[in-house]
């Protein structure tokens, strides 16, 4: 049976799930947000160590600019919402992607929740903000070359932005689209990967365990026999 050491998951859907209900796009980005706490609290239960949620991408900034607005203030309201409940239930909050970007305020909430679980230990959550996975290894690729160090597997890996977590076992992408994204190019070379049609607000700890359990089911052979 295979061990799911990290999990990784494509939060799409949240669009079309408003737009079937005729709310306006932000409406299921509220609901969407609420479904990461029950998907945490999953993940601690099974004792599934590291779980990296892509919530933001590089590309996102073409959205519209109101959405794009509203998606930064959920981002903020969430990262002050969750501070007890992340403590509560030992969830080790961490941003991955270039937060550069973002606005002053909204980075100290970042490094504000970082802080506060930083010794929390029964989950790593990363969350992928304005992440691209083609940036990443490029940031990374630089401040190997800025120390320098030497080009390996082994240093590049260590200078990703999910380095506390190693390579993904599983990605998991809801919303029906059979694509990756550009979401953790490197980590994920041998994961194995779930498409589900179910559109992320509707997506339940019940479809999430069916798709681990078909996983540890799997022969991962990683290129041998």
């Amino acid at each position: 049976m295979n061990q799911l050491n990290h999990l990784a998951i494509i939060m799409d859907g949240n669009g079309r799930w408003a737009k079937k209900r005729a709310l306006l796009r932000t409406g299921g980005h509220e609901v969407g947000a609420q479904v990461v706490q029950s998907v945490c609290e999953f993940c601690i239960n099974e004792k599934i160590r590291n779980l990296t949620l892509y919530a933001f991408s590089t590309e996102n900034w073409k959205r519209p600019k109101s959405e794009v607005e509203f998606l930064m203030k959920l981002l903020a309201k969430f990262l002050v919402d969750k501070k007890e409940s992340f403590l509560a239930n030992g969830i080790n909050f961490k941003a991955v992607g270039d937060i550069a970007k973002f606005s002053d305020d909204l980075k100290s909430k970042i490094y504000d929740l970082q802080n506060f679980t930083q010794n929390c230990a029964n989950l790593n959550l990363n969350l992928a903000i304005n992440y691209g996975a083609r940036d990443e290894i490029v940031r990374a690729c630089r401040e190997i070359s800025n120390a320098g160090g030497e080009f390996s597997e082994s240093e590049i890996s260590a200078h990703l932005d999910t380095a506390r977590s190693g390579d993904v076992d599983l990605l998991i992408r809801t919303g029906g689209e059979k694509r990756i994204s550009n979401f953790l190019l490197w980590q994920a070379s041998y994961a194995e990967l779930a498409f589900s049609d179910t559109l992320w607000p509707e997506f339940s700890n019940a479809e999430l365990s069916q798709i681990i359990s078909e996983f540890k089911n799997k022969n991962r052979r990683f290129g041998g026999l």
